[in-house]
């Protein structure tokens, strides 16, 4: 498999685990204090995951599909995503 992919299929798999931490942290907030704005984070953060799992599958399953070009981009979608992540756990923690 090509270094991009892999890098791709790395980053993407990151961002699920921060996803699924967001969510865990997001329903215990939610619990606590019956937040209506919680509700929409839980909201975001599971149609991201949602989002970011088929990503993630499709990488595994359809590379073949995709363009030798496209792998640069790819890369650069996932890291951003995963800063972008990383910045909403520090936020939220």
């Amino acid at each position: 498999m090509h270094p991009f992919v892999e890098m791709a299929l790395l980053f993407s798999f990151l961002n699920a685990v921060l996803l699924f931490g967001l969510l865990y942290v997001y329903v215990r907030i939610l619990l606590r204090t019956h937040a209506k704005y919680t509700f929409g984070l839980i909201i975001f953060a599971g149609l991201l995951l949602i989002q970011n799992l088929i990503t993630l599958s499709s990488y595994l399953f359809m590379i073949q599909f995709y363009s030798s070009q496209l792998y640069p981009v790819m890369d650069l979608v996932t890291v951003f995503e995963f800063a972008a992540l990383i910045a909403l756990l520090r936020v939220t923690l």
